[in-house]
């Protein structure tokens, strides 16, 4: 794996952070999440930006569904008070049961 340069750190502990930030309100607010993961390619940063909210079953996904715009909000929000603008919300956060592992 590349080293990362000095501006791919500091992207990635401002994305650790938020998701840190998201994963922490998830747990709390949504019955069934697991934890919140995110990837993204440093050179397509902020586009290529995927955060992810794992749950533990179908069930869990689908109840929590309804709030996904919501979470999407949340997210686009905190990343701008960070100074990152992300231009489309339903390209950078998605509900999922699959963990990072696959």
């Amino acid at each position: 794996m590349k080293k990362l340069s000095k501006v791919q750190i500091k992207q990635q502990a401002l994305v650790l952070d938020v998701a840190n930030m998201l994963e922490e309100q998830g747990r709390a607010e949504i019955p069934g999440m697991v934890q919140c993961w995110f990837d993204m390619k440093y050179e397509l940063f902020p586009s290529s930006l995927l955060l992810r909210f794992q749950f533990e079953n179908e069930q869990a996904l689908a109840a929590a569904e309804p709030e996904l715009l919501k979470w999407r909000k949340r997210l686009s929000a905190a990343m701008v008070k960070k100074g990152v603008i992300l231009k489309d919300m339903r390209r950078h956060l998605v509900f999922t049961v699959e963990g990072p592992e696959a």
